[in-house]
């Protein structure tokens, strides 16, 4: 297996790129995730402070020792770190730049859920003898961090994420990969917003989507 490329890394945590298709977390009939191969990598126990979903690649903090992780999931949850993503979509928003505010059920419980977007990009598909699909690149900031809030909230809004089996458009997926080549979620932790050393310090990978977002290289690419 490839190392996991390591972004940044101090006394209490490393940030790391992980790639899609790889789960955070152990378990049961998890040969490979990140958790333990990070571990293993660097010769330490890590601990993880946020998660991102096992097809989500990008930029993501994993914390060095048990007090580090309990240090950085407050911050985290405290809003002091900012999360930002890049979702290559099947549809179109009727406004471009907003908030989306709908309460997502997790565990049985209601919790409050926002999430802030810009369309940067639209574009569409042609197929010959069939209707063109619109497309479009969306930038998203998490203030509320629920399980599989983004693509929760872009499905409701008619504009789900390509790639996105589980709460997307599955027979549109199937049109997409022959159309287009997308064969995985289109969903890329980009950028990181975090205190260190007294000031607020930005982690960037932003170049997973290349110039345009056209064609199958594009779709196919992985942080």
């Amino acid at each position: 297996m490839n190392p996991i490329p390591i972004i940044y890394q101090n006394q209490e945590i490393f940030i790391i790129n992980k790639k899609a298709g790889m789960p955070v977390q152990g378990g049961e009939k998890i040969a490979h995730s990140l958790d333990e191969e990070l571990a293993k990598q660097v010769g330490q126990k890590v601990y993880l402070v946020h998660r991102l979903d096992k097809d989500t690649s990008g930029l993501m903090i994993v914390a060095k020792s048990p007090q580090a992780a309990n240090k950085w999931t407050k911050l985290i949850g405290s809003k002091e770190v900012k999360k930002e993503y890049i979702a290559i979509c099947a549809g179109s928003l009727k406004e471009k730049k907003g908030e989306i505010s709908e309460d997502i059920i997790q565990h049985g419980q209601i919790k409050r859920a926002v999430t802030h977007y810009q369309v940067e990009k639209e574009w569409t598909i042609e197929r010959e003898g069939e209707e063109a699909i619109p497309m479009c690149l969306i930038r998203l900031l998490l203030e509320t961090g629920r399980m599989h809030q983004i693509r929760i909230h872009l499905a409701k809004q008619g504009c789900p994420i390509a790639g996105d089996d589980q709460h997307g458009n599955f027979k549109l997926n199937k049109v997409l990969r022959k159309a287009a080549g997308i064969k995985n979620l289109q969903l890329y932790s980009v950028k990181l917003v975090l205190p260190l050393n007294g000031k607020m310090q930005t982690f960037i990978n932003d170049g997973v989507l290349g110039a345009e977002p056209l064609g199958e290289g594009v779709a196919n690419n992985e942080v």
